[in-house]
């Protein structure tokens, strides 16, 4: 018989709130080429719109990262979240520039599956920021990075049978959404980056004066010409690690889950007790 999950995090009404909001201010930063409208002022300001949700997304996920403290990120729970954001930023610069080949998405699909999706959330968006710190890769587009990998590692925390699901039937479950999730990372990242491409590239690169199917289209190219090879082998490094290493990494965390006893309160014995 399995024990219940143990979360580092149990969300409350204010922290769901917080994720719902930024989640719905993420969608219009990533998605707005396709949802403003040719004529709109957003579309007139193609160039200067990716900036402005930069620096709204920053704020946004500050927020939603102090909301989720408040709510029970406690000591041990924060150390935790120390330990795997230094590896997961130690792990990133390993396959860097080389055919998509990321180990940091292995160790985070583990970690959102055993901490929960409010601690995956945290954990992808301050590993992403260590991460860009690490390899200098700190730019308009890293916060758009740290929301992204906050939803891949929240996604993992969300999947069914977390306190029952064990063995072969669990390795599939994670090895499936990591290499979707992997797939998902990319295209989304995508979005963040193509508006940027002004007129470098006219038969793929955003047209703010175009009707959405033709965006859609110069998108889809934009990603088979920049991004699938990419995206592929992020996908299938992250499927290989998850069944391969996948088995010891998770009894590893939930031994650790276990004796950290996150849902069990700090207390300080009185002086002469």
């Amino acid at each position: 018989m399995t024990s219940p999950a143990v979360r580092a995090v149990r969300l409350g009404p204010r922290s769901v709130a917080a994720l719902v909001l930024v989640g719905a201010v993420g969608v219009a930063a990533f998605g707005w080429p396709f949802l403003a409208p040719p004529d709109s002022q957003v579309s007139a300001h193609a160039e200067d719109a990716p900036w402005l949700f930069a620096g709204l997304l920053v704020l946004l996920v500050a927020v939603v990262a102090a909301t989720i403290s408040e709510s029970g990120l406690g000591p041990k729970a924060v150390a935790m979240l120390g330990v795997l954001a230094a590896t997961g930023a130690a792990l990133r610069p390993i396959g860097a520039g080389t055919a998509g080949i990321e180990p940091m998405f292995f160790l985070l699909v583990l970690s959102g599956r055993v901490l929960g999706p409010g601690f995956g959330f945290v954990l992808g968006s301050v590993t992403m920021f260590a991460s860009a710190l690490l390899t200098g890769g700190v730019g308009p587009w890293m916060p758009f990075q740290m929301l992204a990998m906050g939803w891949f590692t929240m996604g993992a925390g969300l999947l069914p049978g977390a306190a029952r699901l064990r063995g072969g039937a669990e390795q599939a479950l994670l090895a499936g959404y990591g290499f979707l999730a992997a797939f998902a990372y990319g295209t989304i990242m995508n979005l963040a980056g193509w508006p940027f491409m002004g007129t470098m590239a006219s038969n793929i690169s955003f047209d703010p004066h175009a009707a959405v199917p033709a965006n859609l289209a110069r998108f889809l190219a934009y990603c088979l010409a920049t991004s699938m090879g990419w995206d592929l082998g992020r996908a299938v490094c992250t499927v290989v690690l998850t069944l391969t290493l996948g088995p010891a990494v998770l009894r590893a965390l939930r031994r650790a889950t276990r004796r950290a006893a996150f849902e069990t309160p700090v207390t300080f014995d009185a002086p002469g007790a």
